[in-house]
């Protein structure tokens, strides 16, 4: 029976490399039975309209973070409970696969040569998990993924010692959680790859992924996400936010984060924004973004990097809003993470001019963000649209914020562009 149906049984099998290079194409999930993995915590040392400020803003009650831990503030359940179960699974899965990669990457001090394929095996690793996590725990109907990576890279000859990385770091992260007791095969690993090539688009359902959002963070030992989000007729309706190396507390400063990190963020639409935790077994609280109302008490997130935002734009914009803080600058979507538990009263991002942004690097934020009770827009104050396929179409740029001080926020970014484009025209 095995044999007619492509399955290969334990006993049949050799060596491990034999496992991980079989050449058939076995169906579905394309695993077998297996005991777990043995750890391989050393094997990685070595790898080498626009809207209007009216519009936008309605009156929001005084509130700051609320963190209640009492019965009464878990989430109630909605229509995407299912969903959020399996998003928060395979996010976490998705996160211990990089937390173990990162960890084998600060040891080695890899970060600082050229050789980058420890973040590719991360990278590639953890859309895997979360593609067959998702499929496993939502079998029924279609599923459709749009995500960042393929598998074409991998399957070409050169990628072999890679993929077979990949798939041991895949089965061994698996193998943590007793639901999972299957070994899956390299080719099974490219065939969950492959099922985030979709286009998304404004019908029907399709997960959102990026699978290591902040690349560079990841590299220096600093801040990243894992980000998936579920769109559902072309609307955000829910998302989460895997974010290892965030505090569980307040960050104020990056460079003095002390105690408990490790943070997830998930929100259905009309359900609020909660936090709880990476450790298993944690409780969701509920977070609303900072009530402040007057820019001089405000503080704003923008990209660590430079080259992911014009930090002089945004430098200008602080100053007419009468901002006094110093920017805080940190990698990937844990700013809409920071930003929605009231670290921070604004986000900015402008990118530099020819940039696309994607749905993967904002829609889980968005809405982690929207039902903190914040507002995500572009630079036209214009709602984001995630139902135009794999990019979003933007005015210039994105910024996030309470509903008090969008509309000064919405003057100042305006002022600032137009003066930035008047001395540009005169270069």
């Amino acid at each position: 029976m095995a044999a007619r149906l492509g399955l290969t049984t334990v006993s049949s099998l050799g060596p491990r490399k034999a496992l991980l290079s079989l050449p058939v194409r076995l169906p579905s999930l394309l695993s077998i039975p297996a005991p777990r993995y043995p750890s391989h915590r050393h094997f990685y040392t070595s790898l080498s309209p626009p809207i209007s400020p009216l519009q936008l803003v309605r009156d929001l009650s005084q509130s700051q973070v609320t963190m209640s831990t009492s019965g009464s503030d878990h989430s109630p359940i909605s229509t995407y409970e299912k969903e959020l179960a399996a998003a928060k699974k395979a996010a976490c899965l998705a996160a211990r696969l990089c937390q173990s990669v990162q960890a084998e990457i600060l040891q080695s001090d890899v970060q600082s040569k050229a050789d980058k394929s420890p973040v590719t095996v991360a990278d590639y690793g953890s859309q895997a998990i979360v593609s067959f996590v998702l499929d496993m725990e939502l079998s029924s109907g279609p599923f459709s993924m749009v995500a960042e990576e393929d598998s074409a890279d991998l399957r070409k000859d050169s990628s072999k010692e890679i993929l077979s990385r990949i798939t041991d770091l895949v089965n061994d992260t698996l193998s943590t959680d007793p639901s999972f007791c299957n070994v899956i095969l390299s080719e099974g690993i490219l065939s969950a790859i492959d099922k985030g090539t979709s286009e998304g688009g404004s019908s029907g359902r399709h997960w959102v992924l990026d699978p290591i959002d902040g690349t560079k963070g990841f590299l220096r030992g600093d801040q990243y996400a894992i980000a998936l989000a579920l769109l559902d007729e072309g609307k955000v309706v829910l998302g989460v936010l895997a974010c290892p190396n965030l505090p569980v507390a307040s960050i104020q400063h990056t460079t003095q984060n002390v105690g408990e990190s490790g943070c997830l963020f998930s929100a259905i639409v009309g359900n609020g924004a909660w936090m709880q935790s990476l450790d298993e077994g944690s409780s969701p609280t509920k977070v609303q973004v900072t009530s402040t109302a007057d820019p001089v008490d405000a503080s704003f997130f923008e990209s660590f990097e430079a080259a992911h935002s014009l930090h002089d734009l945004t430098s200008n914009i602080a100053k007419k809003l009468g901002v006094k803080a110093p920017p805080v600058r940190i990698d990937s979507q844990a700013k809409y993470g920071a930003l929605a538990r009231g670290d921070g009263a604004i986000y900015l991002r402008f990118p530099h001019k020819g940039y696309r942004e994607k749905i993967w690097d904002h829609a889980a934020g968005y809405i982690v963000v929207t039902e903190a009770g914040g507002v995500v827009t572009d630079a036209a104050g214009n709602d984001l649209d995630f139902s135009k396929g794999r990019y979003l179409d933007l005015d210039t740029g994105i910024m996030a914020t309470n509903k008090k001080l969008m509309p000064s926020l919405l003057v100042a970014v305006q002022e600032s562009i137009k003066e930035q484009q008047q001395s540009a025209s005169l270069l």
